[in-house]
């Protein structure tokens, strides 16, 4: 069974038990790992991947391996950037490794919660390291470790930090919070009536009409009743509210092309980033799995059905259907005209966006 895949210097990673790098152009194979897979991370050049309490790290170009450590833990969430690799262990751990060498760089013990998920874990945004436990939200020096700030976000389970322009959002409990990024001072918070599922999904600063006013961004969260919440990314107050349906994972909300698009079971349903009037909705034959993904106007949706669907992003009409052998697994992925999607079949699928046609040559 193949994870959602991942796009990067013209390669295509994917996740069935082994990480395997596939060609985006051809399909063809350039390398797989040797180690199972649970959790992997690819930045900079290098993939990262962890087979339970061991790290390792290859070149992305060819698989060469650069080095692998046994950390002090099961490690349940993985992130890399700005030249370093950041792993969640069980049981409340966050080591940081240099992406280069292996090198350990600091460690902390104190990141404890009571469900520990890849989007809840340690994640590196904005040139620190946030993570939380007991209660706390910290931010960490990416190098040092040193505690930057802390922030009381409670015990329910928090969603991933996004940071834009400064400001750091964060969802936790029925709150969204917006944090100042270099000191954790609160500018505002956004009080929901039941538990947000989503971490924060914010569209461009220069979002608005065509030739006319901008406006401020905006920040998009989601409850597990469906509830989509716009709020003014300044001030924080609300601009509008959008009914869907129930909801059981926590995959953002999507902002494209002055669209916010949100899966509740087997329906996509799409509404008007300024005015939060509903737009369109389609519904698949079965659960919708992971978030859409969204390029050149067309909005590709992967379902439950064994199907990948794929509907104009105005309209909301199909525009072609992929049946597959098995269940689609993980969000399909959109990139250079194509796009990407694994299947329970075994396959892996390379399709032109625009046409659903196969890709020729590729390698399943």
């Amino acid at each position: 069974m193949w994870g959602t895949p991942v796009v990067a210097d013209g390669v295509l990673f994917v996740s069935s038990f082994e990480v395997h790098a596939l060609d985006i152009a051809t399909g063809q194979r350039r390398f797989k790992t040797r180690d199972v897979a649970w959790a992997t991370a690819v930045a900079d050049g290098r993939v990262h991947a962890a087979d339970g309490p061991n790290l390792h790290t290859l070149d992305a170009a060819g698989g060469a391996e650069r080095w692998r450590s046994a950390l002090d833990g099961w490690i349940y969430s993985l992130d890399a950037a700005d030249g370093v690799v950041c792993a969640g262990t069980r049981g409340g751990g966050v080591q940081v490794l240099s992406a280069a060498d292996g090198t350990e760089l600091w460690r902390a013990g104190d990141a404890q919660q009571d469900y520990e998920t890849p989007q809840s874990g340690p994640a590196l945004v904005g040139g620190s390291v946030h993570y939380y436990g007991g209660g706390l939200l910290r931010a960490a020096d990416l190098r040092t470790g040193r505690i930057r700030w802390t922030v009381p976000v409670g015990e329910d389970v928090p969603a991933r930090p996004v940071e834009r322009e400064g400001t750091l959002y964060v969802t936790a409990g029925t709150r969204v919070l917006a944090l100042d990024a270099a000191t954790g001072r609160e500018h505002w918070r956004f009080e929901a009536p039941v538990v947000l599922f989503t971490p924060p999904a914010l569209d461009p600063p220069a979002a608005g009409p065509a030739g006319g006013t901008r406006t401020a961004p905006g920040v998009y969260v989601a409850d597990y009743l469906g509830t989509l919440y716009a709020l003014d990314a300044t001030s924080g107050r609300p601009r509008w509210r959008g009914r869907t349906a129930s909801r059981q994972g926590a995959e953002p909300v999507v902002v494209a092309d002055g669209s916010v698009l949100l899966a509740s079971g087997d329906t996509v349903f799409a509404f008007d980033t300024a005015g939060g009037r509903e737009l369109w909705r389609y519904a698949a034959r079965g659960e919708v799995v992971g978030s859409p993904a969204v390029s050149g106007g067309l909005v590709h949706i992967g379902s439950r059905d064994r199907s990948l669907h794929t509907v104009d992003l105005a309209t909301g009409r199909l525009r072609w259907e992929l049946g597959t052998k098995g269940e689609i697994t993980g969000s399909p992925v959109a990139a250079d005209g194509r796009v990407f999607v694994g299947s329970k079949d075994r396959c892996v699928y390379a399709l032109d966006s625009v046409y659903g046609t196969a890709i020729p040559d590729e390698q399943r």
